[in-house]
Formats: C-alpha cells, structure tokens, sequence
C-alpha cells in the first residue's frame, strides 16, 4: 500500500513527487515516457531552466527524486478504481498498485493540423503556444493555421511578435465581414486558399504550398485547434470537466473524487511547463496535509 500513487511523470508529478518524497511518503510515479512537449528542442519560459531541452529537464527532475526514495516506473497505466478510500490502479503488464491518494498529471495532447510536413516541424517551427516559442519566432514570417473562424485570435495575438502574420483558413470560407475588417485593421494578411503541403528543411519552415501551386514564404507556424486528454484514466475515475475538456479542480488540485488530486496540462487551462510544476507543489502539500489529518490520533 503506496501513501501516494502519481500518474504521469511531466514536471507537474516530478514536482509533487519531490515534496512528497521529502515528507517521507511512500510514493510511486508511473510514466508512460509519452510528455506532451517530446517533440519540443527548447522549453521556455521556465525561470532557470530556460532554454532547456524538455527531456533533459524531465531526467534531472527524475535523478533528484532518488535520493527520496520515490518509485519511479516507466509503464502505461490502464485502469484506476476508487472504493471506500483506496484507490486501485493496473497497468498495462497486469501488475496492480494500491494507495490511499492518487494524483492524476497525465496532461493533453494536441490536436495537429493534418497536413503533409507538419510531423517533421512540429516542435521546431511549427507550435501552439506563443509564450512558449513566440520570440524564437520574432520578426519572421508567421502563418496561423485556423479554418473556419479558429485562427482569428491566435492571429492577432501573433502580431506582438511580429508585423508580418498570415491567417491561413486552409480552403475554408467562414469568416465575416467584421472579422475580415478587424484583421485587416490589425495588418493581418488572410489566405484562404486550400494548403496542399509544408515545405521544409530540418524541421524548419520554409514555405507553404497552395492549390493553386503557389508557395508562400512562411518561416513559422502556429495554430491552436483544441486539445484531448492523454489519459482516459479521469473519466473512468468520475472526474468532472469543464467544457474546455480539462479536470476541474478546487483549491489546492483537489477533484470532485475524495483523496483524488490533478495537476498539469490535464487540469484547468494555463497550460504551460511552469505553471504544471507549481500545481504539482500544491498538490503535493495538500496531498501530505491530508494524509496527516487521517493519521492524527
């Protein structure tokens, strides 16, 4: 019987994995080895550690929960119960874990744009939030991928880094006459011509090919369609969400389910390294905070 079982081992259940350890809980972190940034070269924006590689940043986290004693266990989670104040989760190898708290970090996925190139760039030149990789992207040639109506505020949002943006609808025809007058009033240029692929060279963006054969200068991209939970594991635990498909949490990371706590990507909306890792510190004093009020005599 574990104190504590972390699902997710991003910087949000390194972090609550960190104090836990050092509260001397028995605590095990399983990771599917799958962060949302994998693809990322650089995570910034993160005070210290800016700059940094995402997978150096997650095995110096990793290395520094040694000396605490903290399980960590390189597994896919498949299933999680909670019955009468014990929680119960299986992996993908049968193996079972019990524990009288659990917190979910299992974060989002995203949802890419499905066009030919965007695999090899993403990470690189092609992103989705412009705090985190907006000034490597400063002064070039920005395209925002949006049909329909879903790029209008990420481009407008874009001209802070740069004077040159693209709205790019991807043959998609469903902006207004209101919207076509605040873009051009903020100097946003509109293609709304169907993109047939992205041409690169090592991940970086080079140009973006129309129907028509035309290619377009375009030195980044950026596009914001939504995200998924990487994890099931919320739902099949009762979890409620709000309608932006993320966990909803009280103060101090607790979900509606008693002694079930969420941090990260997967919780809220400020989705963003710094933020998840202070969420798991939260976590991980109220997760001890409670454990201690359970065994006070």
């Amino acid at each position: 019987m574990y104190d504590v079982i972390i699902i997710g081992g991003g910087p949000a259940g390194l972090n609550a994995a960190m104090l836990l350890g050092r509260s001397r809980r028995k605590v095990v972190v399983l990771d599917s080895g799958k962060p949302r940034n994998r693809w990322a070269i650089k995570m910034n924006g993160f005070l210290s550690s800016d700059g940094m590689n995402p997978r150096e940043f997650i095995e110096r986290g990793r290395a520094e929960l040694e000396k605490y004693g903290v399980e960590l266990v390189s597994v896919v989670v498949k299933t999680a119960t909670y019955t009468k104040g014990e929680f119960v989760v299986n992996d993908e190898n049968g193996k079972v874990y019990r524990s009288r708290k659990l917190l979910l970090a299992t974060g989002l996925k995203d949802n890419l744009p499905e066009l030919e190139g965007v695999e090899e760039m993403y990470g690189k030149s092609i992103h989705h939030c412009p705090y985190c990789d907006g000034w490597e992207s400063r002064d070039k040639a920005i395209a925002v991928y949006g049909p329909e109506r879903k790029g209008i505020g990420q481009a407008l949002a874009m001209k802070n880094w740069s004077d040159d943006v693209t709205l790019y609808t991807d043959g998609t025809d469903s902006l207004r006459r209101e919207d076509m007058e605040l873009l051009n009033r903020n100097g946003v240029k509109v293609q709304k011509e169907k993109i047939v692929r992205l041409e690169g060279e090592e991940g970086m963006l080079q140009h973006i090919v129309l129907s028509s054969g035309e290619k377009k200068l375009q030195q980044a991209m950026f596009f914001s369609l939504g995200t998924l939970q990487q994890s099931d594991l919320g739902e099949q635990l009762g979890c409620e969400f709000t309608s932006k498909g993320v966990i909803k949490t009280k103060k101090l990371q607790h979900s509606n389910i008693p002694g079930l706590f969420v941090a990260g990507d997967a919780a809220r909306d400020m989705q963003m390294v710094i933020v998840a890792a202070a969420e798991g510190a939260k976590a991980g004093v109220a997760i001890n905070m409670e454990l201690q009020e359970e065994d006070r005599k």
